[in-house]
């Protein structure tokens, strides 16, 4: 086989696998893929995000998903690729209910990856391109309804004469995309946004804060940003984009309303949520709710011995917007990671004397370099190769991440060999530097605990030039009266403290809108149980609790970067679509919160 082109091998495998499928022949299945092998399914079989690890763990899945899943129509879709003896090639297929594509990668001729991901429900498809609708009516009618009064009665009726079938608790970017793929699917939702308006979330924050990612790894569904949009996008920027966004797409969108408590009826199947919407206390009904609070939960605040004697101003930086008040004065930042440089350069910037805290080793990228290796599927190089965005999605989705950490190292090995002097005179300055515990980078520290990272868009070179002071190595014994006292004995005077101490996890949300018992049950959110520090355990090979059913019936959790929420907002909403047309949806899997 391996003499032949891979767009010959792909086809062979796939014709065999789909074969083996439609016979239910299971071991002739298995016996495809190697025995190192990752089965990562969105949906199709599962119902679930979920990734099998081993020819067992395929078998087993296979057994109980293959009858009600009725694959059929396996087909190559463009000519498959070969790099360093693996084959690659992408995929369509049919299922029930659904259709799907999928990315392969063959060694030897037998699978070592497999991706299937649902694309549509049949039936249900979303009405674009050439079915678009119509826009309008060729007949005389006076009774008709125009666009703006249909809109008009739709925001007046939702929530108040008819119940959303979807609550959408959140309306930053992880909730206005997920409200768009709904309301392309016919789902009834309502948004609901504590903020005054829309991208407030972003607005917001301080002042100098820009987007870290570039503009191709950023965009929204249905609407990307113009080709003019700039490469990193400044907070407010971002703001008006999602208000514009949100108002075009036509989501049923509540500004100023804020979720004070909510419970499930498990016997009608149905959600209480009281809500407090500009001062007026209301109840909706809804069959599902889903967190999009934000990537995380409420701030994370740190014991600080002493803090009553504290004679400054003492705040987490969720509380902080701005430098100004601050310039002429001595502030500490408690902090070393995306948050702490943010906040440290945009108080040297309105001229306070600064002081970072740094309580462990960070990882930190300059931007410039992680820009070029690895953004290197996001980018213009790569529309120019025709990796669309959607595309680019498909291949970071189709490795499991069981073997992210691998291609990450050997990232991190490149990046330090290239940035080498850089990071000498980073060190030089006092400044600890890690690329965590395994030596994987920012990434693996994103997914598995969302904290200890920089992009550096500038705080770097402040720090080692000294124009940004850091005290690292040292605890905090506590805070006195006039700064804060460190457990080797040194004394650090300031006049303010910002807190740049990270957020808890988004189960911590529902423990204050739903219970604590239920917080508890069904977990908390993302890691990966990897075993480094801080990343909660078992091992599940998938992210906890995001994107796919919980211990708790309804609810569901929704958030992550740009990037995330872009991408898995689909698989939401084509689980809540599903539901809601009666649609049997057998999830394979126990929840994230279920131990062993």
């Amino acid at each position: 086989m391996l003499d032949i082109g891979p767009s010959q091998q792909a086809a062979t495998w796939l014709a065999s696998f789909g074969r083996a499928l439609e016979a239910g022949e299971i071991e002739a299945v298995t016996s495809l893929f190697v025995d190192d092998c990752y089965w990562r399914d969105l949906l199709s079989f599962t119902w679930n995000v979920k990734t099998m690890e081993g020819q067992a763990a395929i078998r087993e899945m296979l057994t109980a998903t293959l009858a009600p899943a009725q694959p059929s129509h396996w087909r190559l879709s463009g000519e498959a690729s070969a790099d360093d003896g693996v084959v690659e090639a992408w995929f369509t297929f049919e299922t029930a209910v659904a259709r799907g594509e999928g990315i392969l990668r063959l060694k030897d001729g037998r699978c070592r990856t497999l991706l299937t991901a649902m694309s549509e429900l049949k039936g249900f498809e979303e009405r674009k391109g050439p079915a678009r609708p119509l826009g309008l009516r060729h007949k005389a009618d006076p009774q008709r309804e125009t666009w703006a009064e249909a809109r008009a009665r739709e925001a007046r009726d939702l929530g108040v004469h008819e119940q959303p079938y979807c609550l959408v608790i959140g309306g930053g970017q992880a909730g206005i995309m997920l409200g768009a793929r709904l309301r392309q699917l016919g789902v009834p939702a309502l948004i609901i946004e504590k903020n005054a308006r829309a991208g407030d979330s972003w607005r917001n924050r301080y002042r100098s804060l820009v987007l870290h990612d570039p503009v191709w790894y950023d965009h929204l569904p249905y609407i990307p940003f113009p080709e003019n949009w700039p490469v990193f996008t400044p907070k407010d920027k971002m703001g008006d984009w999602l208000e514009m966004y949100a108002r075009v797409m036509e989501l049923n969108y509540w500004v100023a309303t804020k979720c004070i408590s909510a419970a499930y009826d498990e016997a009608e199947k149905v959600w209480t949520v009281v809500v407090d919407r500009v001062g007026q206390r209301m109840t909706l009904k809804p069959k599902h709710i889903v967190f999009a609070t934000g990537a995380y939960g409420p701030p994370r605040r740190i014991d600080l011995p002493g803090a009553e004697s504290f004679k400054g101003e003492l705040l987490h930086s969720s509380q902080y917007s701005s430098g100004e008040k601050f310039r002429g004065k001595r502030v500490a930042v408690i902090g070393a990671a995306s948050s702490g440089h943010d906040v440290s350069v945009d108080l040297w910037e309105a001229g306070a004397e600064v002081t970072m805290v740094q309580r462990s080793p960070t990882t930190v990228v300059k931007s410039d370099t992680l820009m070029e290796v690895g953004f290197e599927i996001f980018s213009e190089k790569a529309l120019a190769r025709g990796i669309t965005t959607d595309k680019a999605d498909l291949i970071v989705a189709s490795t499991p991440f069981a073997l992210v950490p691998k291609g990450q190292r050997a990232l991190y090995d490149v990046i330090r060999a290239r940035d080498a002097e850089f990071y000498r005179r980073l060190s030089d300055s006092g400044f600890a530097i890690d690329f965590g515990e395994d030596e994987t980078g920012l990434l693996m520290k994103a997914y598995r605990t969302g904290s200890g990272f920089y992009i550096d868009v500038g705080a770097c070179e402040l720090i080692i030039n000294g124009q940004i002071g850091v005290r690292s190595g040292a605890g905090i014994k506590s805070l006195t009266p006039q700064g804060i006292l460190f457990e080797d004995g040194s004394e650090l005077a300031i006049d303010a403290i910002v807190c740049c101490t990270g957020f808890q996890s988004m189960n911590e949300t529902v423990a204050t809108i739903v219970s604590r018992e239920v917080a508890d049950k069904v977990g908390p959110c993302w890691g990966l149980g990897s075993g480094v520090k801080g990343d909660p355990g078992p091992w599940q090979g998938e992210l906890r609790n995001m994107w796919k059913p919980t211990a708790q019936e309804a609810l569901w959790f929704h958030g992550g970067n740009l990037a995330l929420s872009r991408f898995y907002s689909k698989f939401v909403a084509l689980q809540l679509k599903a539901r809601m047309e009666g649609i049997a949806t057998p999830v394979y899997g126990e929840p994230s919160n279920a131990r062993p």
